[in-house]
């Protein structure tokens, strides 16, 4: 695992980063550049921060168990994706069930979906592992951010970004990671602003991530 992550400036690094990468191309239409301007800001964040960093570009090819490996080492997992039809490029769904279905079958990531006869009060969706982990999601939109959370929204009606990630968070919820509110960016195509979003994601990510990810004097635990 030590050639997959990456870290400098220290002699050991406290804590480790995985950044998934979902982008799948489109020649002359969608090269994936914006996705990755985000997925190397995160990187150099997490790394000035003495983290060590994996990355994963699902259209590249992948290990399952490899993946899972990472995961396992993983305290913070961030996806960064565009937001295709309402959803992740479909590439990310064959490597979520290639991905987790590796990590039930060894047992790693989770262990049934922890109900159980002996204990009828266990829930379903309490089988995970992964507790005390988290998990965010850094999406590229093309609709703007007003049209969520807004009830005369002729789309959505209402609704927000959770709900239409709910399929993405209830795996990594189902196998006990705590789930982050997740990071935009809208309106790329017609309203777009990336020098003042990056410098909204780092604010995100100086505000939304826990101490221990972040600060590199901070005490970690669980390693």
């Amino acid at each position: 695992m030590t050639s997959v992550w990456k870290c400098i400036g220290r002699s050991a690094c406290q804590m480790k980063t995985l950044i998934i990468n979902t982008h799948l191309t489109y020649p002359g239409w969608s090269e994936g550049k914006l996705n990755l301007t985000f997925m190397d800001f995160a990187k150099t964040f997490f790394i000035e921060r003495g983290h060590e960093v994996a990355e994963t570009f699902v259209e590249r090819g992948y290990n399952p168990e490899e993946e899972v490996k990472k995961h396992v080492a993983a305290s913070l997992v961030i996806l960064q994706t565009p937001v295709n039809w309402f959803g992740a490029p479909w590439i990310y769904k064959k490597y979520v069930d290639d991905v987790f279905n590796a990590g039930l079958a060894s047992k790693l990531l989770l262990e049934g979906d922890g109900r159980t006869r002996k204990d009828p009060r266990r829930q379903y969706g309490t089988g995970g592992k992964m507790q005390g982990r988290k998990f965010m999601i850094s999406a590229t939109w093309n609709a703007p951010r007003e049209t969520f959370n807004n009830p005369e929204s002729v789309l959505f009606g209402g609704k927000g970004r959770d709900d239409l990630f709910l399929h993405i968070t209830s795996n990594y919820k189902f196998c006990g990671y705590d789930i982050l509110p997740d990071f935009g960016v809208f309106d790329i195509f017609k309203n777009s602003d990336i020098p003042r979003a990056l410098e909204d994601y780092q604010r995100y990510l100086e505000k939304t991530l826990p101490v221990s990810l972040i600060d590199r004097n901070a005490v970690v635990t669980g390693y």
